[in-house]
């Protein structure tokens, strides 16, 4: 389960920007769990994917339901999703088209244990958690405006290594919105030890902050960076119908490194 959040995230990516997933485009590979391939090579559940030209794995006359990625589909369906990522579709966010609520459910299907474990406020909370830290990574502002952004704004600052330059016409940058891991932290799956008891490193929000970037942000008082990634969780929570639960900040976790 460690790593399934970091394939998620790129499988979210893949959705919709990789190569072709499946029909002639693809070697004629089918979609994974029974979606339908769409004229064009891809993966889905609507009409777009399961009507017209749809490849193979085809609903007659095209799905007119709502896609679903087992409960993560019944929990966030297209209207909270776009309650949730409120502008990621915006002229004004670099992002503009690219986070698609399709490519989502897509991803969650492909890793079942993703906002599947737990009663539904668990799961709830995992999902809130979830969009929360990846909101700041991409955000243009607080807290409707996560995944706004696509690549890393500063795009020329990973190409400084004498050893290991970049070659000619070629940047390095980070791209998609986290590749974020322990998911077991958010589930309550997660135990401190008691080295992680002496640091003050408890289950909650503000230790999953401190995984992702406690060398910077955690262990020294208030920052504005923890306050944002709290702010957007809070917002997620919020409009789930869901209490925000404890420890949400890192403010006294001495960091993992």
């Amino acid at each position: 389960m460690m790593n399934s959040l970091v394939l998620f995230t790129l499988a979210l990516l893949l959705g919709t920007s990789a190569a072709e997933q499946c029909g002639r485009q693809a070697g004629n590979a089918l979609c994974p769990n029974s979606l339908c391939c769409s004229q064009h090579g891809w993966c889905g559940s609507t009409d777009q994917y399961c009507g017209n030209g749809c490849q193979s794995q085809c609903r007659p006359g095209g799905s007119t339901t709502t896609p679903s990625g087992g409960d993560v589909g019944s929990i966030i369906t297209q209207n909270i999703f776009n309650q949730l990522l409120k502008y990621s579709n915006d002229g004004r966010c670099q992002s503009n088209g690219f986070y698609r609520y399709d490519a989502f459910i897509t991803a969650a299907r492909s890793f079942g244990g993703f906002g599947t474990t737990g009663d539904v406020n668990t799961r709830k909370r995992e999902l809130a958690a979830f969009l929360g830290q990846t909101s700041h990574e991409t955000t243009d502002g607080p807290y409707a405006w996560g995944y706004c952004f696509v690549r890393e704004n500063n795009r020329l600052t990973y190409c400084t290594s004498n050893q290991w330059p970049c070659p000619a016409g070629r940047q390095y940058y980070g791209r998609g919105p986290i590749q974020l891991t322990h998911h077991s932290v958010i589930v309550g799956q997660w135990s401190p030890s008691d080295a992680d008891r002496s640091a003050n490193r408890v289950p909650g929000y503000g230790v999953i902050t401190n995984i992702i970037n406690g060398g910077l942000e955690c262990g020294h008082g208030r920052d504005d960076r923890v306050e944002n990634r709290i702010g957007f969780y809070k917002r997620y929570c919020d409009i789930l119908g869901l209490s925000y639960g404890n420890n949400l900040d890192c403010n006294s976790q001495r960091p993992f490194a």
